[in-house]
């Protein structure tokens, strides 16, 4: 299982959007999504540690990956790429 966390605010296009695509790819890839909101302190800080200017973040394995407009395309690529590795080492894909 590769953890994604989504960092969004209220009144946020891109938000719903990065929502929408990380609800489809849960339906095809071992993921686990938690949204956080970006005016909680966790999610200040997490952006701030992270250097994403605006929502919608996202951070894979608690890796900074993206923020602003999200990139289905690159997403589906980077969460191919980890479950790769994870099979190469022998872990289990959930």
């Amino acid at each position: 299982m590769v953890e994604v966390t989504l960092l969004t605010q209220e009144h946020c296009a891109f938000c719903e959007q990065a929502k929408e695509v990380l609800g489809r790819l849960s339906g095809e890839y071992p993921i686990s999504v938690r949204e956080l909101d970006l005016a909680t302190p966790e999610g200040q800080e997490l952006a701030w540690h992270g250097g994403v200017m605006f929502p919608p973040g996202i951070f894979v394995a608690g890796v900074p990956f993206s923020y602003g407009r999200p990139s289905e395309k690159k997403l589906r690529s980077e969460l191919e790429r980890r479950l790769a590795q994870r099979e190469a080492r022998g872990e289990d894909k959930r």
